[in-house]
């Protein structure tokens, strides 16, 4: 099912999807596109091909949900889907596959990064931070796409051109599968750096998410100035040393 769907024509930081102007579209699936155990395949791309599309940007994130550490996002074009076999959701690949893919596609497709980051995060909401990041890493891949899909169910704003919202994309676009590869990556990296400079929270092994060693770490040493002050454990935590 196609709709028109309205994207952002205004700053990135203060207004969400269905507050602008500029016409895009978004997919919305049908239970019967629901990710399966089968990889992600190009039907996506091959569609908006027909549609007259010629440069075609997958975009995803990662780390929405932790309590600390920044959002990831990356857009990226594939060039020969051939070369890059093995593509499938982040999440469903183990760490060294992920690698492996990640140092591939860096080297035969083009590549945006953008970081939202912690302080961004408290300042605008999860949300809106990680919609602006989208729109940061869209803006600056070096070829300008015709046509972006985006992994979940809403379109970050001041896209250039048409585009399509695709729920659990990173499991059936390989473009947004390739995106999701890079964020991964990108993000798990950056966490084992604040890792080693926190060492009593264990970043590098949880990732900011919320697991009972984060929980555990937090409830003994507080919150650190990368957890993210808005989300309400991190927020709680704080408060209980307040008192």
């Amino acid at each position: 099912m196609w709709r028109a769907a309205p994207g952002l024509s205004a700053a990135a930081t203060d207004r969400l999807p269905g507050e602008g102007e500029a016409a895009t579209l978004a997919y919305m699936p049908r239970i019967a596109d629901s990710p399966a155990v089968s990889p992600p395949t190009d039907r996506f791309e091959r569609r908006a091909r027909r549609r007259g599309a010629s440069v075609i940007a997958g975009v995803d994130e990662a780390g929405r949900g932790p309590l600390a550490g920044p959002v990831v996002t990356a857009a990226v074009v594939l060039h020969d889907r051939r070369s890059l076999a093995g593509l499938d959701d982040s999440k469903r690949l183990p760490a060294a596959e992920r690698e492996r893919l990640y140092a591939i596609i860096l080297k035969r497709a083009t590549v945006s990064i953008a970081v939202a980051s912690r302080e961004r995060i408290d300042r605008m909401n999860i949300l809106r931070a990680s919609l602006w990041a989208m729109s940061r890493t869209v803006a600056g891949l070096s070829c300008r796409p015709d046509h972006v899909l985006v992994d979940g169910n809403m379109l970050p704003p001041d896209l250039p051109c048409m585009a399509e919202a695709i729920v659990d994309g990173d499991a059936l676009s390989v473009s947004i599968a390739a995106a999701s590869i890079v964020a991964k990556v990108t993000r798990d990296r950056l966490m084992q750096r604040l890792g080693e400079a926190y060492p009593l929270y264990g970043f590098e092994r949880h990732m900011g998410y919320s697991t009972p060693e984060h929980f555990a770490a937090l409830r003994a040493h507080g919150p650190c100035p990368h957890h993210r002050q808005s989300f309400a454990p991190v927020r709680e935590q704080q408060l209980l040393l307040e008192v």
